[in-house]
């Protein structure tokens, strides 16, 4: 029952996003941009009695994980006045890709194991 929940809970975040993204822009941007998928993660790691180093690490890389994400969320707009969605989309992750992988080469440098 517990599994269910989650799974609904979760899926319901999606749904509530892709919803209000199609009343407005600007707040489905807003809660899409709020962690709430790490929130959440953080609570039902809580909840399932994880050590709190395990959730600690968790909010911690999840830090660092999302600075090299960033640039997709300008390079997809970009793409997408130049080519079909897809391609728009691919782009944009294989160069965010791209990023993640020269951004955990630099932090190595500086004691920072993102790999």
């Amino acid at each position: 029952m517990y599994f269910l929940i989650k799974y609904l809970v979760t899926a319901g975040l999606i749904l509530v996003i892709s919803e209000a993204a199609k009343l407005s822009d600007k707040l489905g941007g807003l809660i899409a941009a709020l962690p709430l998928v790490t929130v959440f993660t953080l609570i039902w790691l809580n909840y399932e009695q994880q050590p709190i180093a395990k959730i600690s690490n968790h909010a911690y890389y999840t830090f660092w994980y999302v600075i090299p994400t960033l640039p997709m969320f300008l390079l997809m707009p970009y793409f997408l006045t130049r080519y079909n969605f897809w391609l728009s989309l691919f782009l944009s992750l294989a160069i965010s890709i791209g990023i993640f992988g020269v951004y955990a080469m630099v932090l190595k440098n500086f004691g920072i194991d993102l790999i």
